[in-house]
């Protein structure tokens, strides 16, 4: 069964809601740049803090929107919370540019394990570069169990 968008703008609501309360992405200046189901694509701006001593941004800042967007992918596919279990990150290239995007897309929604890939670019004068690349393997929250967790924003 295919959910219409109409099913899929309260799953959306809850993402943008739940993602505006992560404390890092604040830090970082991250963004959801796109949501849809199965998809999400993440962005930060260049900035002094999340560079390394070359003036690339740092392979942490790959890791974290990886981390984050492969998640927000699969938890958007079911519609329930999501945990990373673990993932591969190949860098490909040193990321310079103004911006870091990460575009992940679920390859196989799963009951309990849903895998998700991902690819990193980074933005200078308006050409996209492939910097890195990542295979993910997302833990489905039972809704039983993600509704007693605290936030604790």
């Amino acid at each position: 069964m295919i959910a219409s968008d109409q099913d899929f703008a309260p799953i959306a609501h809850h993402v943008r809601e739940q993602v505006g309360k992560q404390g890092f992405m604040h830090l970082v200046g991250a963004e959801i740049a796109e949501l849809g189901r199965g998809v999400c694509v993440l962005s930060v701006a260049r900035k002094p803090e999340l560079l390394q001593q070359h003036g690339f941004f740092h392979g942490g800042v790959s890791a974290f929107l990886v981390d984050n967007a492969t998640t927000i992918a699969a938890g958007t596919a079911r519609g329930q919370g999501a945990l990373t279990a673990e993932f591969k990150l190949k860098f490909l290239a040193p990321a310079l540019g103004e911006r870091l995007i990460c575009r992940a897309k679920v390859v196989k929604s799963g009951r309990t394990v849903s895998v998700v890939a991902a690819d990193v670019f980074c933005v200078q004068d308006g050409v996209e570069k492939h910097t890195a690349t990542a295979l993910a393997s997302i833990a489905m929250l039972d809704p039983a169990s993600a509704s007693k967790a605290k936030s604790p924003a």
